[in-house]
């Protein structure tokens, strides 16, 4: 009888036992699990970074300088590299416009790179990308010829703007705009490729450059019959004053002091580019009258006033 009732009592005992003995194994199983994992992991982040790998659209930026922008960065472990400030050392490189940084598991960093588009060049120092945003850089990367803007601190999108609108319409003469002149009341002042210069005040900017695309064949041709009627004679269009209601004014220089004046013409821009980082283009808002004795003197000139409803 006592046998018999022990038996139950047994049952639950060895079942006990091996309830405890199973949980006991599962509690070691998890805590060597997570031991092997957590030696895994420390492995892995002691894992520096063996790999760099730099791409983009970087006409001007080299490789070898982005690598040294990040030489103050440590990528001995990779999962402590911080990304934000690899963007930040590389994003300070002149020519950079813009960066994006990544890690690629296991020991891998990848950067993209974006330089400056430049577009023109600001006030002699400064380059003008095509966001209207001027920074510096070295100019001699800069394999082909830009435009000169000059203009106050500020003004730098505005004459992005007119340079593409009033280019868009002079490319219909198979014209351009070497040089772009802001005053600081807003006076505009341009130089074309052929080395005319056209003062269009400070209103109406894209009425007057379609007033001088209409007469400008009639100037050339009028120069065209002065060369034929006067070989000894030999003109060209100095500049063009376009602040007339319903006219122009029209300043000559003899084309017999053309080859004499260039290097002197670029001495000249050289020491005008000075003068107008502390002045600002004080000659753009030089008044009519006094355009022959003072802004174009270095030329010989004659001014002659065409009055022409177009």
């Amino acid at each position: 009888m006592n046998d018999k009732q022990l038996t139950p009592e047994n049952q639950k005992t060895i079942a006990f036992g091996v309830g405890l003995a199973f949980f006991v194994c599962v509690l070691i199983g998890l805590f060597s699990l997570g031991w092997w994992l957590s030696e895994v992991f420390i492995e892995r982040e002691r894992s520096p970074v063996n790999s760099i790998v730099i791409m983009g659209e970087m006409p001007y930026t080299q490789r070898t300088e982005v690598l040294e922008s990040m030489s103050n960065i440590d990528l001995g472990n990779f999962f402590q590299v911080d990304v934000n400030e690899i963007q930040s050392q590389v994003s300070k490189l002149p020519w950079v416009y813009s960066v994006a940084v990544r890690k690629q598991w296991p020991n891998e960093v990848r950067i993209y790179v974006v330089d400056q588009t430049p577009i023109a060049l600001w006030n002699g120092d400064f380059i003008l990308n095509k966001f209207g945003k001027a920074f510096q850089a070295e100019q001699k990367a800069i394999k082909q010829t830009l435009p000169q803007f000059f203009g106050p601190e500020g003004s730098e999108l505005l004459a992005l703007q007119n340079f593409n609108n009033l280019n868009d319409l002079l490319e219909y003469r198979d014209l351009a705009i070497d040089e772009l002149i802001l005053g600081e009341r807003f006076s505009w002042q341009l130089t074309l490729n052929n080395g005319i210069r056209l003062n269009l005040g400070r209103e109406e900017r894209v009425k007057r450059v379609q007033r001088f695309m209409d007469v400008y064949p009639l100037i050339n041709e009028h120069l065209l019959e002065q060369n034929k009627s006067k070989k000894e004679l030999k003109q060209a269009v100095d500049y063009i004053d376009l602040r007339y209601d319903t006219g122009l004014a029209v300043g000559w220089k003899e084309k017999d002091d053309l080859s004499s004046s260039i290097s002197v013409d670029k001495q000249q821009r050289k020491s005008r580019i000075g003068m107008l980082k502390k002045h600002v283009l004080q000659e753009s808002m030089v008044p009519i009258y006094k355009f022959r004795d003072d802004l174009f003197s270095r030329n010989k000139l004659h001014t002659e006033e065409l009055t022409l409803n177009v």
